[in-house]
């Protein structure tokens, strides 16, 4: 994948809990705009070392001591906002729009979940990326989450019912 991202921190809404995944890695009007600011092929990568609150018996998504579903998730969207997040023009942000997700393997407590995310396609303000999660050599996970490209204070004000 092509461009990795600084180390830094997920904002605690992106990680689902407690337990910070550690990142590497003017609006535009038309998609040839949209592709200029976020070219296909940008990347990010997110790690989580999974601890009791990440467990799918913590988050209620089962009764075993693994990495929860959501938690896959959140670390697979964490990804994607981290591949963008160097690029957003002043005043827009992007939000989840849709998840295919494959959870196919277990990652027990102390182990180390690594999610990869690359901008595979860009449609007007919708962005996909294909993303992967894996624990080693093992591939956790994978699928694709698709964000849109939102001007952050109109979805805000939308979302609290203001015109």
């Amino acid at each position: 994948m092509d461009q990795e991202h600084p180390a830094g921190q997920v904002p605690e809404s992106a990680s689902g809990g407690a337990t910070q995944p550690q990142v590497s890695g003017a609006t535009p009007a038309s998609e040839s705009e949209s592709q200029s600011v976020f070219p296909p092929g940008l990347t990010a990568r997110v790690e989580l070392t999974v601890t009791d609150v990440d467990t799918a018996q913590a988050v209620g998504s089962g009764d075993v001591p693994v990495l929860g579903t959501p938690q896959v998730l959140a670390l697979a969207e964490a990804a994607t906002v981290a591949a963008t997040a160097s690029r957003l023009p002043a005043g827009m942000t992007t939000v989840g729009m849709r998840v295919e997700l494959d959870h196919r393997m277990p990652t027990p407590v102390g182990r180390t979940a690594v999610a990869q995310a690359r901008l595979a396609k860009v449609d007007g303000r919708r962005l996909l990326f294909e993303v992967a999660v894996t624990e080693g050599a093992t591939t956790v996970a994978e699928g694709r989450v698709e964000r849109m490209l939102v001007d952050r204070q109109r979805f805000l004000a939308r979302a609290q019912g203001t015109p």
